[in-house]
C-alpha cells in the first residue's frame, strides 16, 4: 500500500469524526483522485466504518491496477481483468464480489457528479456464492446458557451476562451493542436507543431478562470505573475501566460458548441470527421483525424464513400423520 492510500486509511479511521479525507492534489492518477473523493464523500454520508475501510482497500487495488488509465479506457473487460487478477492472488469469491460491489458503487457516485456516462461494472456479473445459511442454537441451548451461572473463566460475569442477553434478546450487532451508552438506557420505556449502520437510529425494547442483568451490572460498573478512577459514557466496560471493543466481545462469546458447550464457531453475529430465527418461529410478524434488526430492506430479513422453514418442515415430520 502506497503512503497516499495509508493517509487515506488512517483518515478514514480517526476518532475525532471532524477529520476529514483529505484532497489528494497530487495524486499520480485520474481514479486515485476520483476514489480520494468518493471515500470522503462515503464519510460525510455517514457510511459504515466498515464500508469505508473494505472499500477503501478495494479500490486501493483497482487504482493499482488501472494504473495511468483514464475512465474511458476502462471497460467492463478491464473490469474483469481486475477481478481475475483477485482470483489469481487467492481472494475467495465472497471478496471478489466485495470488490465488484465497492466499483459499482464508485461509478455510481462518477455518474452522478456527471465523471462518466455509464458504469460498465453493471456489465460484469457478480460471482455467484454459496448460499451458507448459519446454523443458530435453539431456543432450548440459549435458554441453557442463559439460565445458568457464568462460566469460571468469566472474569466480569455480570458484565457478561448482560452482553448475552443483549446480544439475544434485543439482536443487536456487536458494532451496535459496544456503542451503548448508560444514557442510552431508557429504564422507564423498556427501550434502549441503538445507534445502527449509517449512523441511523432505532429504538430496540428489552424484557425482565435484561432488566435484571442491568441492575446486577450497574452497580459493579461504577465500582470498577470508582477503583480505576476512569469516566466513560460506555455501558460495556473492560477491567481498565474503557469502552469494551467488537473484538473483546468476540473472544467473550467464544470462550462462553465452548465452556457452555456449544459449538466454537458461536460468534456475536450468530446470537443476532437466532434473535430473528426464534422470533419466527415463535410467530413474530417479518415487518416486525425486520424494524428490530433494523434492516433497511425487508428481502435482508426474510433469509430467516428459509432458517425458520427447517423447524417448520421437522415439526411437520414429527407430527403429521401422513408425513412417513
Amino acid at each position: 500500500m502506497t503512503v497516499f492510500w495509508q493517509i487515506e486509511l488512517h483518515r478514514s479511521f480517526a476518532e475525532d469524526d471532524k477529520i476529514k479525507i483529505r484532497m489528494i492534489n497530487n495524486a499520480s492518477t485520474i481514479v486515485r483522485k476520483a476514489v480520494a473523493d468518493f471515500l470522503r464523500h462515503l464519510r460525510e454520508k455517514n457510511a459504515s466504518a466498515h464500508t469505508i475501510k473494505a472499500y477503501t482497500g478495494d479500490l486501493a487495488n483497482f487504482s493499482a491496477y488501472a494504473g495511468s488509465r483514464k475512465w474511458k479506457e476502462i471497460d467492463h473487460i478491464t473490469i474483469r481483468g481486475f477481478l481475475a487478477q483477485l482470483y489469481e492472488k487467492g481472494l475467495s469469491k465472497a471478496s471478489v464480489a466485495r470488490s465488484l460491489a465497492a466499483l459499482r458503487s464508485l461509478y455510481r457516485w462518477l455518474a452522478q457528479e456527471g465523471v462518466v456516462e455509464q458504469n460498465p461494472a453493471k456489465l460484469v456479473a457478480t460471482p455467484k456464492l454459496p448460499k451458507k445459511l448459519p446454523r443458530v442454537p435453539t431456543i432450548e441451548e440459549m435458554n441453557s446458557v442463559l439460565d445458568g451461572n457464568m462460566p469460571e473463566q468469566a472474569s466480569f460475569a455480570t458484565r457478561d451476562r448482560l452482553m448475552l442477553e443483549l446480544l439475544y434478546g434485543c439482536g443487536i450487532r456487536n458494532s451496535e451493542l459496544t456503542g451503548i451508552n448508560v444514557d442510552d438506557i431508557r429504564l422507564s420505556a423498556e427501550a434502549i436507543l441503538i445507534r445502527g449502520k449509517g449512523k441511523k437510529e432505532r429504538y430496540v425494547p428489552f424484557g425482565d431478562a435484561v432488566k435484571s442483568a442491568l441492575a446486577a451490572y450497574l452497580p459493579e460498573r461504577q465500582a470498577s470505573l470508582a477503583e480505576t478512577r476512569k469516566n466513560t459514557p460506555a455501558l460495556l466496560i473492560n477491567q481498565r475501566g474503557g469502552r469494551l471493543t467488537t473484538r473483546s466481545v468476540g473472544r467473550i462469546i467464544k470462550r462462553i460458548a465452548v465452556a457452555k458447550g456449544l459449538s466454537p464457531d458461536v460468534h456475536p453475529h450468530t446470537l443476532r441470527h437466532a434473535f430473528g430465527t426464534h422470533m419466527l418461529e415463535e410467530g413474530a410478524d417479518l415487518r416486525a421483525i425486520q424494524e428490530l434488526l433494523g434492516h433497511e430492506r425487508l428481502a435482508t430479513t426474510q433469509r430467516y424464513t428459509q432458517l425458520s422453514m427447517k423447524h417448520v418442515l421437522q415439526v411437520y415430520d414429527q407430527t403429521h400423520p401422513r408425513a412417513k
